[in-house]
């Protein structure tokens, strides 16, 4: 009687939603594509749980770090528009444009996570906003910097590039951006970084709107090879963006990876939507031979209960701490900007050029992404990932993140909502 009720009430709130949105899919089961309104249900209107703070620049706020405007959640685009999740470390030890790599390299990352080198298959998209103008050039820096395969072909755009292509989702190349362009040097060299053999397609939307982020989407899990879908943008969460684009992360063969956001509380799409695998972030301590001493939660990262979601059948496992709602993290990795990756961007943003050390939740999503492939592992869905990665409870294929709080959470054994079921622990569990 009580399973029922419950599922008569998520019924409700489902149905409620798909009212306010103007209804949702097409017949053919297609999401019809309304424009986008800022009036839709969002956490603005919500009483039903506790609303995340829209405008987040304090709380991104930290000694030693550079928040990129483009990581700022304003209330204007609540629902609307989505930003970026990365930041940049500028305090002790980093270093800053011309002076070489000073956060983590990749064989250090893979050595700690017990990822072994050359792996990789098919292929992972990389979806993000606006153009990059040097994505080619500056990817095989960062290539030969680590020893890893570079792009030979001069065009960005050829069908034929075998390592690197770029793809405008529109058809049209979209509008420069300096802060998105940081997000995409971290995407594209750190999901290459992880499976050097797949091919890195990075695939632009026409601008930072949901609309045409989920638009693009469509475009890179269509592309041949796909395996995984990176997604380091994100959201303020609101119904609308649910009822319409949850079926746009849905593809054979394809598993989304979306970074749960870098401050406390966070509550985005599509981090949470029930058909991604919502990836959230850690702190990172390393030995002189690049072994793991330590991984906490990141005190910034994003996590908690959605508001809209209703609980996915894989988090049945974990009821009694979602209860009816979805809950994220889903898998974590790391995501501190003190405990930061190297990644070279030669597009200046904000003066800000050259070799940076790049933390937030956009590591962790396309780091996951990366070893997802380079474990060879082929999901019908990102809900069958999470079902394999849910029974991976308490097994040690994963690496149990027990310490550590963001906000209202805390990290302890077994699943919880900073670290999901664990960190990157070879390639057994995912």
């Amino acid at each position: 009687m009580l399973r029922k009720k419950i599922q008569t009430i998520m019924g409700s709130a489902l149905l409620l939603a798909i009212i306010a949105c103007g209804g949702g899919g097409g017949g053919d089961g297609s999401i019809l594509p309304p424009a986008e309104d800022p009036t839709c249900p969002s956490v603005l209107s919500s009483s039903s749980n506790k609303a995340q703070p829209l405008d987040n620049r304090q709380a991104l706020q930290a000694p030693g770090v550079l928040v990129p405007e483009t990581t700022v959640s304003k209330l204007a685009d609540s629902g609307v528009r989505a930003h970026t999740n990365h930041l940049i470390y500028q305090g002790p030890g980093s270093t800053r444009g011309a002076g070489g790599p000073s956060g983590l390299t990749p064989i250090q990352l893979r050595t700690a996570y017990g990822i072994p080198p050359d792996l990789g298959e098919g292929a992972i998209a990389i979806v993000d906003a606006f153009h990059y103008p040097t994505a080619l050039p500056d990817f095989n820096v960062f290539c030969n910097q680590f020893g890893l395969p570079t792009e030979t072909s001069s065009d960005p755009l050829s069908s034929s590039n075998t390592v690197l292509q770029v793809v405008y989702a529109s058809g049209t190349k979209p509008a420069d951006d300096a802060g998105w362009s940081q997000e995409m040097a971290l995407d594209i060299q750190w999901a290459h970084a992880m499976a050097p053999k797949a091919k890195i397609y990075l695939v632009e939307a026409a601008s930072d709107l949901v609309s045409d982020l989920m638009a693009a989407v469509n475009v890179a899990k269509a592309l041949p090879g796909v395996k995984q879908v990176s997604l380091s943008f994100g959201a303020n969460e609101s119904a609308c963006n649910f009822v319409r684009y949850d079926p746009n992360l849905v593809q054979n063969g394809v598993t989304f990876f979306a970074a749960s956001g870098d401050s406390s509380d966070d509550k985005l799409f599509p981090s949470l939507s029930k058909n991604a695998v919502s990836v959230g972030g850690t702190t990172l301590i390393l030995d002189g031979s690049n072994n793991r001493v330590s991984e906490n939660s990141w005190s910034k990262s994003g996590a908690g209960m959605s508001i809209f979601e209703p609980r996915p059948t894989f988090q049945n496992v974990v009821v009694n701490l979602v209860l009816r709602y979805r809950g994220g993290v889903d898998v974590a990795a790391v995501g501190d900007p003190a405990t930061g990756v190297s990644v070279y961007d030669s597009f200046p943003s904000g003066g800000v050029s050259g070799w940076l050390v790049f933390g937030g939740t956009s590591v962790a999503a396309p780091v996951v992404a990366g070893i997802s492939n380079a474990a060879g592992n082929t999901y019908s869905s990102s809900q069958a990932f999470n079902a394999n990665l849910y029974a991976q409870i308490g097994t040690g294929n994963l690496y149990d993140v027990r310490h550590g709080t963001s906000g209202s959470h805390s990290a302890g054994n077994g699943w919880d909502f900073l670290s999901g079921v664990g960190a990157p622990n070879g390639l057994t569990g995912l």
